[in-house]
């Protein structure tokens, strides 16, 4: 029990520092209107963290695998923050 709420403590400074970091996107200095990759970015970088904490939770809800739910929610935001850097690296 103990390992699980440790878990999801990690997946949610996770997930507030990839939404930090996703934030740094935003308040860059805009030159011309941006391409529709970066803004697809930007949205990705800012709501896809949060987005797989919430099906990770859900999943964990259902399924009651609260440490294996942790585990794909750290991996969902970490994947998030990389797709979102990766389209939107400025």
């Amino acid at each position: 029990m103990t390992t699980a709420v440790l878990a999801w403590l990690a997946v949610a400074a996770a997930c507030t520092g990839a939404v930090l970091f996703g934030h740094t996107a935003r308040t860059a200095p805009v030159r011309g209107p941006r391409p529709t990759a970066t803004r697809v970015g930007l949205a990705v970088s800012l709501s896809g963290p949060w987005l797989a904490v919430l099906l990770s939770a859900a999943g964990g809800a259902l399924t009651g695998q609260w440490l294996v739910a942790a585990v794909a929610a750290l991996v969902g935001v970490l994947v998030a923050a990389v797709v979102g850097l990766a389209l939107d690296p400025s």
